[in-house]
């Protein structure tokens, strides 16, 4: 079997939250089909610089129904080639137009489509009131219904996205597959430390409306209230430091190209996010590293866990006072064991390999 697979990105440094996924996604697909039967074609390449022209174009074709970046002769070149596969895999349903074009040329193989999130929402959560927010929702709007509607299969994150496909463009995804890892944390003997009577909290999150909406509702109502430390760490977070003053006494990371030093150091990882689609990255990889976690319904969304034993679910400041007033009175294992055992269990890329399997019909 050979697959062309369209990833939205070729990144220059550190991936964000969706290539994550993206690239584990890759990974899974070679594993069961072998590298050299897989070929990565780039909507975007950040190696090379766009020029004012590529923007213009960008823009106009939106109209289109063109996701930004995807033009007609990209589209094209897609096509020609998709007749040397067996299966097209569009990694992202922003681009949905490519699998009404594949169609409508009559490509013989399999079009699997994986939805990150449902897009409106998310892009409702992600653009708040920018300008031109009208255009990019019809632009997902339409993509997200050409994925359903042209895709052979489709794959969703969790429960939540896939009753929300069904209730926007009436088609339920055909597999089910969360976030997931390849295991980066395998070791013989992991931290025995205790957490700090004054914890030390990480926030992990790129530039990102949520995430900078997030931390700052952190700051404001939760920090003041608890002894504790916060250090955020995220692509692009010094630019929300210097908008933000009351981030000016925080440490703040920003572009950290390893994050496993952050991970063992960190009593509790803190994610308080409300807004959005799909699942959150960053929780899966907070499992992997066997990590305390406090975070709120959207941060475990689509995660099945005892959230007591992994930390707490909190949705209001109170909550998470208590929460972490717990942590400060209670030392417990800095390694949580169970977060470990779950990540192991249902969110490693070994766990749902059978399910890649299955989409692909090998």
């Amino acid at each position: 079997m050979k697959v062309l697979f369209i990833k939205y990105k070729k990144s220059k440094n550190i991936f964000e939250g969706g290539e994550q996924c993206s690239q584990k996604n890759f990974d899974a697909i070679t594993q069961i089909v072998g590298k050299k039967n897989v070929t990565t074609l780039y909507v975007h390449d950040e190696n090379k610089r766009k020029s004012a022209w590529d923007y213009l174009k960008g823009l106009f074709f939106f109209l289109f129904n063109y996701y930004f970046g995807l033009t007609p002769s990209k589209v094209r070149k897609i096509i020609n080639e998709a007749d040397s596969y067996d299966v097209v895999w569009i990694d992202r349903s922003v681009f949905g137009i490519m699998a009404k074009k594949l169609k409508s040329h009559r490509y013989n193989g399999k079009i699997i489509t994986f939805f990150h999130n449902v897009e409106v929402p998310y892009f409702k959560a992600k653009l708040g009131k920018k300008p031109g927010k009208g255009l990019i929702l019809r632009c997902v709007n339409k993509n997200d219904n050409y994925s359903c509607q042209y895709s052979d299969k489709i794959i969703a994150l969790n429960l939540r996205d896939d009753d929300e496909l069904f209730k926007r463009y009436g088609r339920r995804a055909d597999v089910i597959i969360p976030v997931v890892f390849k295991d980066r944390y395998k070791k013989d003997c992991y931290p025995q430390e205790t957490t700090s009577s004054r914890p030390l909290c990480l926030f992990l999150g790129a530039y990102f409306p949520p995430n900078n909406e997030g931390i700052l509702w952190f700051v404001k109502n939760v920090l003041p209230q608890v002894n504790v430390r916060l250090k955020v760490v995220g692509k692009g977070m010094a630019k929300l430091k210097a908008e933000e003053p009351m981030l000016k006494d925080i440490n703040v990371v920003s572009d950290a190209p390893d994050l496993l030093p952050y991970f063992e150091e960190t009593d509790i990882m803190i994610l308080p996010i409300f807004k959005g689609s799909g699942m959150k990255v960053k929780t899966c990889e907070s499992l992997m590293y066997g990590k305390n976690i406090i975070a709120t319904d959207e941060a475990f969304m689509g995660y099945e866990v005892d959230y007591d034993v992994i930390g707490g679910k909190c949705n209001t400041a109170d909550e998470f006072i208590t929460c972490i007033k717990g942590f400060e009175s209670k030392p417990r294992p800095r390694f949580n064991a169970y977060s470990r055992q779950m990540f192991l269990e249902k969110y490693s890329e070994e766990a749902v390999i059978g399910k890649f399997r299955e989409v692909l019909d090998v």
